[in-house]
């Protein structure tokens, strides 16, 4: 087996580049956050812990406005085109 190599000069370069790097504004909130988020978690079944799914609707905004233009656009064209 091989031995580990003596502490010298060139190999304590080599080790004190492996701490940690300063964190940013950004990285240390999120950090935060995400601390904040497991500490909540603590002691609690995971059936507790399951996310609430919201509801999706199956069909997207923009038909949504079509459809709401063709049936109250034709109700408005009727209109106008009784009284006018």
């Amino acid at each position: 087996p091989a031995l580990p190599t003596p502490a010298t000069p060139e190999n304590k370069t080599i080790q004190q580049t492996n701490k940690p790097q300063a964190q940013t504004p950004q990285q240390r909130k999120a950090n935060e956050r995400f601390a904040k988020r497991e500490e909540s978690k603590r002691g609690k079944p995971d059936a507790a812990l399951a996310k609430r799914h919201k509801f999706k609707s199956p069909v997207s905004p923009i038909w949504l406005i079509m459809l709401a233009f063709v049936v109250f656009g034709g109700i408005m064209f009727e209109l106008i085109r009784l009284f006018f």
